[in-house]
């Protein structure tokens, strides 16, 4: 018979997917012994049961609660409902993975109009009892039965103006009482009943809303972002509560035992006096660091250190750890591995290697590869800073740099985005509800909450910049406009924000590109070391070659010679060749093109030294590089000295009906050889030249869009004619490689024939995809949304590989193409090649190496090292 109920005695961390992060470190702390207040957990397992029942609570399940709720009942003396000394529960999430905010959570939960009084009876304090009152009809109506908290705020905030209030710790028990009588008139109004008076009848509605959270829109989208599975469920803590809003010598709060921005080796936190725990995350009021703890409540803030170390210690991993204080009595309500920016992530890994707590390969494994991106991203030029305008300083919540558009709500921020906006989300606050905002963002601003108020939190979650608790900022989000003293900024003016300083300035400060150093560079000595795949780039300048360097790539796996070809001075070259009547007109503007090509490979070869570099051949469609419009057109033909109409007719000569499966790549060198030729003469003296300085240069030649094995003996042999013929007219011994791209499902099925004529292959994954599932890339964003909503995709197969699929293309060309050459070079560079899990396949199939853009580099390496670690361990690493 299936348990779906467990007390916390009898749990342990190792029961994490049945009992949830939270259940299952509960249940932890309970065993070794911390001031955990009691309670139990309804497991995961009861939640996708929920769903299989039709979202209906069944008999089993209901009889496994009343007999846990009547042990809870014991070991607290206390009854849920009762008169005179009432047990009151908070009723809370908690999923597998980590997902702060996403789902959700009920305090207070007990209350009716007679256990209101044995609480302030039994804890001689009306004003305790009717806040915990007013709290919990608001919570509950908001989460049981989607009532919009902003009715009963606004009744709130009108109580508090007409009494003079700046505080809600303000408000009288009578002012209390008042609320709560306006509060359930309200939640009669929205739902046609009174407020639920039994409390065993409260507490299924509340385990049905925390299940049913499980699919609200924020966390679908939260999971969707981070790579978690929707089939695994939340768990429920149903825990005894204890009051942080008794008065001065009671309070709530959040610390983490690093900090989790910089992974600087101190405390850090914050609390709130005489508040409850949701005042602390919603930036209700600014709270008071966890340093004064030690001058409020001496002997609190001894234990507090004493538990930090020792949860630290015990988990040999940052903490985050919620709190309450009651009448100066330490509870401890929540552990777990803390939430942190990509900078601390590295930090905090190579200090606890360094300390001796934790391996080098656990070190590697702790940094998600993705999070990695975040430490690559721009941060501002000193001198543009210097100039710029300060309007306002806040906490610097996440670090970073951004500059954007401002906008003053999610859904703005959201449609401004997709236009190819750069915007900033502005809020007093932010709350669960902006996770889509927040998510098109560059960066966040409020004028409200602290470290590790929601805004904090998720930014840093997501490596998003976030300036928190600036409150000189007076917002007006209706409106449309933030104003600083005598300046209004107003939707979609641009500001920039600085989260590392928590500095808002007006206007687009310029930024510069990062440098890696420090810990970073420890880390990826340690990522190199357990790696096998190589990590190459794709790069089609100097410039990105000597950044991809900087970021560690090994090689160039892509270098796209048609973005030469766009360049202001060699278009009109370009367009003499495509437009050309004649063999020997074509051959005329090629001449002009063979230098300006020559010297692109001489920069890249010299940027990469003796490290590989793939250059592929002229690939799109010759009519990319003509005019469209009209105006244009006329321009081209007055410079070019042709009549309008003969270029118009040449142009649409051109065009093609469907161009990506048109003539181009190699299927242009069949037709214009003399292209092919061309550029092959200025690879092989590029890199004569390269080679002259002492540079051990090894140019390798690939061939696009191969299909058949005829295709690619005809082009290379364009290819080694040209390049023998100059390697034998000069003093220099130059080895080259000659390959092809393989993008072509039918290139993939006859890999093995294909192979006795290509030195290397390199898996063209983003066709492959597209002529593997007939998607157009261009067009595919139309209906690839609802496909992943659906269900019917998984992710986006432009963005993570096919594995079951295109996959299985690229696993039998590698296994075809060594059949017939086992010297084989094997590699992709799609754009699949930064992306962890396709670079977890390649390693899987044996390709050598991965490409990627520049900033995926650092990505990539770790994503192999991973890889080469799990095939090691033979585990599923995985720690959100």
């Amino acid at each position: 018979m299936t348990k779906y109920v467990y007390s916390f005695s009898e749990g342990t961390k190792e029961m994490k997917s049945l009992l949830g992060g939270k259940g299952a470190n509960l249940a932890e702390m309970s065993i070794i012994g911390l001031p955990v207040p009691p309670g139990f957990t309804i497991t995961t397992q009861a939640c996708t049961d929920y769903y299989k029942q039709n979202k209906e609570l069944w008999s089993e399940l209901l009889d496994e609660i009343k007999s846990k709720l009547a042990e809870l009942e014991q070991t607290m003396g206390k009854k849920l409902g009762d008169k005179s000394n009432p047990l009151l529960v908070s009723v809370r999430s908690g999923a597998v993975f980590s997902m702060p905010g996403m789902m959700d959570t009920i305090l207070n939960l007990g209350l009716n109009d007679e256990s209101v009084e044995g609480i302030a009876t039994a804890m001689n304090n009306p004003r305790l009892a009717y806040d915990s009152y007013r709290r919990f009809i608001q919570m509950f109506a908001d989460v049981a039965m989607d009532v919009p908290k902003y009715k009963f705020e606004a009744i709130l905030e009108r109580t508090k103006e007409q009494k003079g209030y700046h505080y809600d710790t303000e408000l009288s028990a009578d002012d209390l009482k008042a609320l709560v009588a306006e509060f359930k008139a309200v939640y009669k109004l929205e739902i046609g009943q009174d407020f639920p008076s039994d409390p065993f009848e409260q507490l299924l509605m509340a385990v049905r809303a925390v299940f049913n959270s499980w699919n609200n829109p924020r966390a679908i989208t939260y999971r969707r972002l981070n790579d978690i599975p929707h089939d695994l469920g939340t768990a429920v803590n149903v825990q005894s509560m204890v009051f942080g809003n008794t008065g001065d010598k009671s309070g709530t709060g959040v610390a983490f035992t690093r900090n989790p921005s910089t992974g600087e080796n101190k405390l850090f936190g914050e609390y709130l006096i005489n508040a409850q725990g949701e005042d602390v995350v919603a930036g209700i009021r600014t709270p008071q660091s966890i340093d004064t703890l030690k001058d409020n409540m001496p002997a609190v803030y001894d234990e507090f250190i004493r538990i930090t170390q020792l949860l630290e210690d015990h988990y040999k991993d940052m903490q985050d750890i919620e709190f309450t204080v009651e009448d100066e009595k330490l509870y401890i309500l929540q552990t777990r591995n803390g939430k942190r920016t990509s900078q601390a992530a590295v930090n905090v890994a190579v200090d606890m290697v360094e300390e001796g707590r934790i391996s080098k390969e656990e070190a590697v494994l702790r940094i998600e590869p993705e999070r990695v991106n975040e430490l690559l991203h721009p941060k501002f030029e000193d001198k543009a800073l210097k100039a710029a305008h300060l309007l306002a300083k806040g906490l610097p919540a996440s670090p970073g740099a951004a500059a954007g558009k401002v906008y003053f709500n999610a859904e703005d921020c959201v449609a401004a985005n997709s236009k190819g906006e750069r915007t900033l989300l502005v809020r007093l606050e932010t709350s669960p509800e902006d996770i889509e905002g927040m998510v098109a963002a560059e960066g966040i601003l409020t004028a409200r909450g602290g470290m590790t108020s929601h805004a904090a939190v998720v930014a840093r979650g997501m490596g998003k910049c976030c300036v928190a608790g600036c409150g000189s900022i007076r917002v007006d989000e209706r409106a449309g406009f933030f104003k600083v003293g005598d300046i209004t900024v107003k939707e979609g003016d641009y500001i920039s924000l600085d989260g590392s300083t928590g500095s808002v300035y007006l206007g687009e400060v310029e930024r510069v590109e990062p440098k890696l150093s420090g810990k970073f560079e420890t880390l990826m000595t340690w990522v190199d070391g357990m790696r096998r795949l190589k990590v190459r780039t794709n790069a089609d300048t100097p410039k990105d070659a000597r950044l991809a360097v900087d970021f560690g790539a090994e090689g160039i796996g892509l270098c796209r010679t048609e973005h030469m070809f766009f360049e202001a001075e060699r278009i009109p070259a370009v367009r003499e060749m495509i437009l050309a009547q004649s063999l020997e007109a074509r051959m005329t503007a090629l001449a002009k093109l063979l230098p300006m090509q020559r010297e692109d490979f001489i920069g890249i070869f010299q940027a990469m030294g003796e490290r590989a570099v793939t250059i592929r051949l002229l690939d799109p469609p010759l009519h990319e590089f003509l005019p469209r419009e009209e105006k244009d057109i006329i321009e081209l033909a007055k410079a070019m000295s042709i009549h309008v109409d003969d270029l118009k007719a040449r142009v649409e000569e051109l065009q093609e009906f469907n161009p990506m499966l048109g003539h181009r790549g190699c299927r242009l060198a069949v037709t214009y050889p003399e292209i092919y030729a061309m550029q092959a003469q200025a690879i092989i003296e590029g890199a004569i030249a390269v080679k002259k300085e002492g540079i051990d240069v090894k140019p390798e030649i690939m061939i696009p869009l191969i299909g058949s094995v005829k295709e690619l003996a005809y082009v290379k042999s364009i290819v080694t004619e040209v390049a023998d013929d100059i390697i034998a007219k000069s003093d220099v011994k130059l080895e080259y490689l000659v390959g092809t791209m393989i993008e072509i499902p039918r290139a993939a099925i006859t890999a093995d024939e294909i192979a006795k004529e290509a030195e290397f292959f390199s898996f063209g994954t983003n066709d492959l995809t597209q002529m593997g599932f007939g998607f157009s890339r261009d067009d595919a964003n139309k209906f690839l949304g609802e496909y992943e909503e659906k269900g019917i995709l998984e992710k986006d197969p432009f963005q993570v590989l096919d594995q079951a699929g295109i996959g299985k293309l690229v696993k039998m060309g590698c296994e075809l193409g060594r059949s017939t050459n086992p010297h084989l070079h094997l590699g992709i560079c799609g754009e699949h090649g930064g992306e962890p899990s396709s670079v977890e396949f390649c390693h899987r199939i044996g390709l050598d190496y991965v490409s990627c853009s520049p900033f995926r580099v650092p990505v990539a390496r770790i994503a192999a090292a991973h890889a080469a670690l799990k095939e090691k361990s033979g585990e599923q690493v995985r720690d959100k």
